[in-house]
């Protein structure tokens, strides 16, 4: 992870709707949602979410692949795990162990 994908990231994830698009695919994880799906659980027009799902799939936080007519998309852990770890690698002079317990943390800031 660099800056600049860092920077793109977050940039991707400054919409409240692709927040909520991200955290859904999360808990959809490893299966994902076609569009359909997601459109209708976020109550989102296509023409919308297609929007967002572009620049999310451009930052390579989703993936999508193609289901005949349909296209499935995934959160990409994997991008986000690297982004956590990028902010986190310099915690406590370079041994983020020391710092905090990653399920704690988690646990207390999830605020939905």
């Amino acid at each position: 992870m660099n800056k600049q994908l860092a920077t793109t990231l977050f940039e991707s994830l400054a919409s409240g709707i692709r927040l909520d698009i991200f955290r859904l695919l999360v808990k959809q994880a490893p299966t994902g949602l076609v569009a359909g799906e997601i459109a209708s659980i976020l109550g989102l027009p296509s023409t919308n979410l297609s929007f967002h799902l572009k620049a999310m799939t451009h930052a390579s936080l989703v993936s999508v692949t193609q289901e005949g007519r349909y296209q499935r998309y995934r959160a990409n852990l994997s991008v986000m795990q690297s982004l956590i770890d990028y902010l986190t690698a310099e915690c406590c002079t370079g041994n983020p162990e020391d710092c905090f317990d990653v399920d704690k943390a988690i646990s207390c800031c999830d605020t939905n």
